[in-house]
């Protein structure tokens, strides 16, 4: 029985040197697991709360309530539960926040702690995370999209849309997944420098671009993927993610980069027309 002992949180810093989140689960036959939250620039309307302190420290930023959440009510919460059982852990995560939003404890610290159980979980068996979430059923990697040109939260609104990524589909390994956005990548930064329109990166490696349209953008994706020697919708293809509740609210969508502002029939619209012109697979 690997049963669960102890859960412990600490403050711990993202990439973006922001608080966040890492707890720590120990086991009976004394090993440990550890995760850490992650946090996006950016939040769904109906997202899980990441719980963050308010007032001035840090920006607001910091996380003293979800640690307080990690190593009072969840610790008590999970003592004594077994931690291989991860549908009981969860279960009993969500009921001692008891919100639809997990707003009372936090997502920051619910997610920490549960992969944190995970990976305790998975050491104790002497397995890698992957095969001990699998079990026995066969698994597949997962196919990367990669943020080609970032907008919204993550470039101070260069685009409204937040993210246009690139996905390998063509690649029959994740290596040479990799090495194919890799080189998408490398020939768009040269486009870009070469036309003028580089202002920086983005806070998650994309270009920062100087673009009139949203479809000037996509237009150059597709031209960098021709331009690494790759082919549009079949070696590579795009991805959005729009982070629309950053520009809309009560069915109004402004589009500050086009002025214009859309109803939810014209951005659906307008989706639909990007799925028609360019090789859009997901958004």
């Amino acid at each position: 029985m690997t049963r669960i002992t102890q859960v412990h949180g600490r403050r711990v810093w993202d990439s973006r040197g922001h608080p966040t989140v890492e707890a720590e689960v120990e086991l009976d036959d004394g090993v440990r697991g550890r995760a850490i939250a992650p946090a996006g620039a950016s939040r769904g309307s109906r997202e899980a709360v990441d719980l963050r302190d308010g007032g001035t420290r840090f920006g607001g930023l910091d996380v003293t309530r979800a640690l307080a959440a990690v190593n009072g009510p969840l610790d008590r919460a999970l003592r004594g539960r077994d931690a291989a059982d991860q549908a009981d852990v969860d279960a009993a995560l969500i009921a001692a926040d008891g919100t639809p939003q997990k707003s009372r404890l936090g997502g920051n610290a619910l997610v920490a702690v549960s992969i944190a159980a995970a990976q305790a979980a998975a050491r104790s068996r002497g397995l890698p995370l992957w095969r001990h979430l699998a079990g026995n059923a066969p698994v597949s990697l997962p196919l990367p999209q990669i943020q080609l040109i970032g907008g919204g939260a993550h470039a101070h609104g260069r685009l409204d849309v937040q993210d246009l990524m690139i996905v390998p589909i063509g690649a029959a390994s994740f290596d040479e997944a990799i090495a194919l956005v890799a080189e998408v990548y490398r020939a768009a930064g040269a486009l870009l420098e070469a036309e003028g329109l580089l202002a920086g990166v983005a806070d998650e490696g994309g270009y920062w671009p100087r673009f009139r349209t949203h479809a000037d953008a996509l237009e150059l994706a597709v031209r960098a993927i021709e331009r690494a020697g790759a082919r549009p919708g079949v070696d590579v293809a795009l991805a959005l993610d729009c982070a629309a509740s950053q520009f809309g609210g009560n069915g109004r969508y402004r589009l500050a980069l086009e002025d214009r502002t859309l109803d939810r029939d014209d951005l659906a619209a307008l989706w639909l027309d990007w799925i028609d012109r360019y090789p859009i697979v997901s958004i």
